[in-house]
């Protein structure tokens, strides 16, 4: 085979992997790059990116002690704060009580836990709704913060799922 038939291959596998993903180089994307707080060493690179009515939600954290952690949206993106406290509560539009990502009753902010392995890091990817990748929207989350916690969310105890300190912020741009 020719290297131009092995390229057209190549290239039509590619795209028919992506549109398996359901992600559309035309989808709404936004990105935030975590930065530690507090003497931590999390950090990390997420991408949201809007699908229809779900954002999905992707990217590598590291730095964190291992197992299951709270990470949130929050309601301004500021992290100037040592501790993170600049970012205010979990983005709540509808004011609603804490809960899990998939609840009924929930923040928008409320994206659980993500679980990091015993060398430190979490790979990200799931879907969420009641978000959008805006800046104008009342549920939009361009410009706001995300937090990771120094622990796990109990996906239930408002208003903050006794998640811990803050340990990683990154304002998504």
């Amino acid at each position: 085979m020719n290297k131009q038939a092995i390229s057209i291959v190549c290239c039509a596998l590619f795209v028919g992997g992506c549109a398996e993903m359901g992600v559309d180089s035309k989808d709404p994307t936004a990105t935030v790059q975590l930065a530690p707080l507090g003497g931590s060493s999390v950090r990390g690179d997420i991408t949201f990116t809007q699908v229809g009515d779900v954002v999905r939600v992707t990217g590598l954290v590291s730095g964190h002690s291992k197992g299951p952690k709270g990470f949130h949206i929050h309601e301004k993106g500021d992290c100037s704060d040592p501790k993170g406290m600049s970012a205010g509560g979990h983005f709540n539009p509808g004011t609603h009580k804490h809960g899990g990502p998939y609840d009924a009753e929930k923040h928008a902010g409320d994206l659980g836990n993500i679980n990091f392995g015993a060398d430190g890091t979490a790979k990200v990817s799931f879907a969420v709704g009641d978000i959008t990748v805006s800046r104008d929207a009342a549920n939009g989350i361009i410009g706001r913060a995300v937090i990771v916690h120094a622990v796990a969310d109990d996906l239930k105890t408002d208003p903050t799922g006794n998640a811990g300190g803050r340990v990683a912020c990154g304002v998504i741009k």
